[in-house]
């Protein structure tokens, strides 16, 4: 086998781990956010800002096959379930619930990719992805449950987690539609080029938020949000719904579902990094283990295979 293999899954390891490194920094930097606007307008604004950004991508490249009524259908649940109701369960969860449980809960989305893959996809698990997908469980856990300052009521206005068991089942539904997104996207990815992709499941995006949004935005003052929060939002857009779709999409074409599923190790480490870095948070012993543990999984899901 020539050189040119191992030069593009190389390529797609990185487009893997930049597209959950990027979920994981616009996740924590979305807190302005979120108190801003409500989470359905949110939607709403992220998907628009995005399809006026792309809509050169909806064009068929050329030698492209025409799209079945199967790749319709996996296009709509990509976005329904990878795109608009990951977003929607993620942000309302994790407002209901503590980050630590939210942190906790999303270390299984390895381990579910790899549930998913095989039991979808016929994807084999070999001992060294199932290693992989334990030290990133096992190190996003560690990181979950090191203790953190949490507010508490009146700590810079900030409530406590009103009701934690629903905030706790939003973000595992946030977990199973991360797994459908990874295991439909393989399919797609068969079927349509990552722009391609990216564009029809934004858009789709934008028309399934659309009533939720328009009806958020008659009752908006638009003209209270500053100038620094409009910034942020267009950026939340671009890095939401083009850079990190088309980045996790083009990794995809070259990797395993089971094995891409290990670089969502990256969304919470990111997450993290950018709370230290960013937020002025701190980072303990433990941190550094799970960051450890983490690298351990990618270098045993990326390192090159024996061959006779």
């Amino acid at each position: 086998m020539n050189t040119a293999a191992p030069a593009s899954r190389l390529l797609a390891y990185g487009c893997l781990a930049l597209s959950m490194s990027l979920v994981g920094g616009y996740v924590a930097l979305s807190k302005p956010l979120v108190a801003a606007f409500p989470v359905l307008l949110l939607a709403w604004l992220r998907f628009g800002i995005a399809a006026l950004a792309m809509p050169h991508w909806l064009r068929r490249a050329p030698g492209e096959p025409p799209m079945s009524a199967r790749t319709r259908g996996l296009v709509f649940l990509e976005s329904f379930l990878g795109n608009f109701l990951f977003s929607i369960c993620m942000l309302f969860g994790v407002s209901l619930t503590s980050a630590v449980s939210a942190g906790v809960i999303m270390a299984s989305i390895p381990a579910a990719v790899a549930v998913a893959s095989w039991l979808f996809l016929r994807e084999r698990i070999t001992v060294r992805i199932g290693l992989a997908i334990g030290c990133a469980a096992i190190g996003i856990g560690l990181l979950a449950l090191t203790p953190a300052h949490a507010p508490a009521a009146g700590d810079n206005g900030a409530a406590a987690p009103s009701m934690p068991w629903l905030g706790n089942l939003l973000v595992f539904c946030a977990v199973l539609c991360e797994t459908a997104y990874a295991v439909i996207g393989k399919s797609l990815t068969g079927r349509l080029g990552p722009k391609r992709i990216s564009s029809l499941i934004n858009l789709w995006g934008f028309v399934l938020s659309m009533p939720f949004g328009i009806w958020f935005a008659l009752q908006f003052d638009f003209t209270a949000v500053r100038l620094g929060t409009w910034a942020l939002l267009v950026v939340y857009a671009l890095a939401a719904s083009i850079w990190t779709v088309w980045l996790w999409m083009t990794g995809l074409r070259h990797v395993p579902a089971a094995q891409a599923g290990v670089f969502a190790v990256m969304l919470p480490v990111s997450a993290a990094l950018v709370g230290v870095l960013v937020l002025g948070e701190s980072l303990s012993a433990a941190q550094l283990l799970a960051f450890a543990l983490a690298l351990v999984g990618v270098v045993l899901a990326t390192w090159p295979a024996r061959r006779s």
